[in-house]
């Protein structure tokens, strides 16, 4: 029998915890950020969304852990464990900011995705909101992989978490888009959060293997994948990419133009 460090069973515990969710602390969250604080005129002068702002009181409720200037940077919050960025936009706007902090302490990624979403549309000249209509779009954390890419040489990094949370949205838009209905390349006003429905977390490389499905067989292509994990053919490459890269999977062989890859 090998024992684990303790190290790394302080690691596997702390993945657990924040795995499971806070109903009753998210909802304090919103009320907090859209009742308080909006009324205060506080959030939007720094270009803040509500999206961010709710995720970043939620993880962390006391304000004066919030914005702390490290180096030439600020992190969204500081604590004694470590540094937390809560990331709503590109991923590239963090590699930077995040090399820098990777070498400083822990740092866990927090990056909100889509629940269910519902739509509502912004008349920008006479302000009328439609009413809201629910998104067919369902969301994973697939959804994650086109930003992690954009990471994927710091996904390998020991000061580095990743935390994929799911939350229900309403989403306002401008009617401001260049197709007939305005809708097609409009504008994104805000989402404001209504309740918190998943949370995923990864510690290290080798919990990446979770987008790799339990059932796909030993050895398997990015076609394999991309049927057993029902996503798109590119989203299944980009995945594979990724967890080569960390060292979660590996190259044993080829089909024609294909890899074939199997789990390390």
């Amino acid at each position: 029998m090998s024992w684990l460090t303790f190290t790394q069973l302080y690691d596997i515990i702390q993945c657990m915890e924040t795995s499971s969710y806070d109903k009753k602390g998210f909802a304090v969250a919103c009320e907090s950020v859209m009742y308080s604080a909006r009324e205060q005129k506080q959030i939007g002068t720094l270009g803040e969304k509500t999206l961010h702002a709710v995720v970043k009181h939620y993880i962390e409720p006391d304000d004066s852990k919030h914005e702390i200037r490290i180096g030439p940077f600020f992190a969204d919050i500081v604590t004694d464990s470590g540094i937390i960025e809560v990331q709503t936009r590109s991923f590239n706007n963090l590699r930077k900011k995040l090399k820098e902090f990777l070498e400083l302490a822990p740092v866990t990624v927090v990056y909100p995705l889509p629940g269910t979403k519902w739509l509502l549309w912004i008349d920008g000249q006479t302000g009328e909101v439609t009413k809201k209509r629910k998104s067919p779009k369902r969301y994973s954390v697939y959804d994650a992989i086109g930003e992690l890419y954009k990471i994927r040489p710091l996904l390998s990094h020991p000061n580095m978490r990743l935390r994929i949370i799911f939350i229900d949205i309403e989403e306002y838009r401008y009617l401001d888009g260049w197709s007939k209905d305005r809708k097609k390349g409009s504008t994104r006003c805000d989402r404001i959060p209504k309740d918190i429905v998943g949370d995923v977390c990864f510690c290290s490389p080798a919990d990446y293997i979770r987008f790799i499905p339990d059932d796909l067989r030993s050895r398997f292509t990015s076609k394999d994948l991309k049927i057993a994990a029902k996503i798109n053919l590119h989203t299944a490459q980009t995945v594979l990419n990724i967890l080569h890269h960390i060292g979660t999977v590996r190259r044993v062989d080829k089909q024609g133009n294909l890899y074939v890859y199997e789990r390390q």
